[in-house]
């Protein structure tokens, strides 16, 4: 039985090279909305209105990861390097097919979004063609997503910080070359994003290709209808769970936009600038997966117990930290990203606000992570689906359409959903303690 001051160090060693590759990850975001704020609020709108449809897209590549970075960790944690070796044959097929079905869907869709998405009508076409042309190279964000979680599975998570590193430099360089230097814009910031995906699979890739843990011959290749299964069992809950979130991202940032530019450019880089707090919980998060999921597969009860513990009170702590900070630094964050002072003003006021529940928040996120190493992926679905729809979007909608309130009320109906998530999550996860379900991994 390993010690417990040796589990923690693990959690740590795992969490902190995942913190650091989403800070890359956040300032890449960071760099665009930045520069791109400087251009004005229209240039600003022209991002943003689409931001909560990417991650939508996004959600469900890494709902694939979960399930993979699930199944391959408990894999690891009994030995059986076969499977391993099969799973990771597999991921290639999951993130070919990801990737044309979501870039077609994602082209298709790109000039209907801004409309739906309530933009001005002098915003429509600059959303548009960002959109179309960070959507291009949609197989090699696919690649970057899944492939990095059956690194992460083996529980390797240095290597896609690094592969984030390399592509985050690329992504500055482009940014200020084609934004400034070429005088692009709205577009330059777009083809910069898009290179940046291409480098950043292209690595992964390459990567997964020489892992020695995954290597499988090219001939041996082959769809397997049992490990399919496995993984759309996880999957299908973790996407269903990733869909109900970011449709109601969209519903929720529709419902926002309607309530004028500025207030929407304050809402828009406000939820963005916020994302860089919440790198404490997202690593120790996927830290948490792995080391659950090999726990699991060891069949180490004792173990799984004090990365649980370790875990939370970690995370909780942390994002307590990281909420105190938000909470000093938020009118100089705003100005970062915006020229205007009436954005920076009111997006700072929304911040102030929403730093108070990042503890809640924290919860929430390694929750989710103690059940996706489970392979319990239907809990975390259920609880998503109750908060986001009767809670968030239900009282935003009461708030804007029907009580008449501003963007602090809106505001107050994210914190509140957070917090119930937090909470419902918690009991959920208790639950599952009490009855031993923890061992019925395999989305069981």
């Amino acid at each position: 039985m390993e010690k417990k001051n040796r589990i923690v160090e693990n959690l740590i060693y795992l969490s902190i090279p995942t913190m650091i590759e989403h800070v890359l990850s956040t300032l890449l975001q960071y760099v665009d909305t930045a520069m791109v704020g400087h251009l004005g609020e229209e240039a600003t709108a022209a991002v943003s209105v689409t931001t909560t449809i990417g991650w939508l897209v996004g959600s469900l590549m890494y709902a694939i990861g979960v399930a993979l970075l699930s199944l391959m960790s408990q894999a690891v944690g009994r030995g059986d390097e076969a499977e391993v070796k099969d799973m990771a044959s597999q991921a290639v097929y999951l993130v070919l097919g990801a990737g044309v079905v979501l870039g077609s869907i994602s082209l298709i869709l790109a000039p209907y979004i801004p409309v739906w998405m309530g933009a001005a009508e002098s915003v429509r076409g600059p959303a548009t063609t960002y959109f179309v042309i960070i959507s291009l190279p949609m197989i090699f964000r696919a690649a970057t997503t899944i492939f990095g979680a059956t690194i992460r599975a083996t529980l390797d998570t240095k290597t896609p910080m690094f592969v984030n590193l390399v592509a985050n430099v690329v992504n500055v360089v482009l940014d200020y070359i084609l934004i400034y230097v070429v005088g692009w814009g709205v577009t330059g910031a777009a083809v910069a994003t898009a290179v940046t995906h291409i480098c950043a699979g292209s690595t992964m890739f390459f990567v997964f290709r020489k892992k020695k843990a995954l290597h499988f011959a090219w001939k041996e290749a082959k769809v397997d209808g049992e490990v399919m299964k496995k993984i759309s069992k996880i999957a299908i809950p973790s996407i269903g769970t990733d869909l109900t979130a970011t449709l109601g991202y969209v519903f929720f940032a529709g419902m926002v936009s309607g309530m004028g530019t500025t207030i929407f450019a304050a809402h828009s880089i406000a939820v963005e600038a916020e994302t860089l707090f919440y790198i404490p919980g997202y690593g120790l998060r996927t830290a948490t997966s792995a080391m659950t999921g090999v726990s699991i597969g060891e069949d180490n009860m004792p173990k799984l117990r004090t990365v649980m513990k370790a875990s939370i009170m970690m995370t909780v702590f942390f994002m307590a930290m990281s909420g105190l900070v938000l909470y000093f630094v938020s009118y100089p964050l705003m100005r970062i990203f915006t020229s205007s002072n009436d954005v920076a003003q009111l997006g700072a006021q929304m911040l102030r606000l929403v730093a108070f529940s990042e503890p809640f928040f924290g919860l929430m996120v390694v929750c989710q992570g103690l059940f996706y190493g489970m392979g319990r992926t239907k809990n975390v679905f259920a609880v998503e689906a109750f908060s986001m729809w009767g809670i968030r979007i239900l009282f935003t909608y009461l708030v804007i359409h029907v009580w008449n309130l501003g963007l602090r009320e809106v505001w107050f109906c994210m914190i509140a959903d957070n917090i119930c998530k937090a909470v419902l999550l918690s009991v959920s996860l208790l639950i599952v303690w009490k009855k031993g379900k923890w061992r019925n991994g395999n989305g069981k």
